[in-house]
């Protein structure tokens, strides 16, 4: 019997377009503290995101995106939210939504997300999972 074919056991690799290198540079790599793999002018600044390559495509502008582009899974949402503003994230706050006071909102299921922004606009967001989820 042959092997079925498909991704599940292949890598991950995460897509942004940024358009402000330098920016993007300083944020993902000082501000969220990812570790830098190469730069590859003029196409891409690759980061490890924990052992899943991050791949910032240099583009000379932003192609339209709706929603959220990258998030982290985390254990203790509450700490992760109030570092990342200690270190200059500002967090989103959406009227569609109901937020805490530190711009977390709880999931139906029970997950809880904070938004925030890339230099370039992207969408990122952090969530803290119930077990099992």
């Amino acid at each position: 019997m042959t092997k079925p074919s498909g991704l599940r056991e292949c890598n991950i690799i995460g897509f942004i377009t940024i358009v402000d290198v330098d920016r993007a540079k300083s944020f993902y790599g000082d501000t969220l503290g990812l570790r830098l793999i190469s730069e590859e002018p003029p196409f891409a600044l690759v980061y490890d995101a924990n052992g899943i390559m991050l791949r910032l495509g240099m583009g000379k502008e932003l192609p339209p995106a709706s929603g959220t582009v990258l998030g982290w899974q985390v254990t203790d949402i509450d700490s992760v939210v109030q570092n990342l503003k200690t270190a200059g994230v500002r967090f989103e706050r959406y009227e569609f939504l109901k937020q805490d006071d530190s711009e977390i909102w709880t999931a139906p299921t029970g997950a809880r997300v904070a938004w925030f922004k890339d230099p370039d606009g992207n969408t990122l967001s952090v969530s803290e999972h119930p077990e099992g989820e």
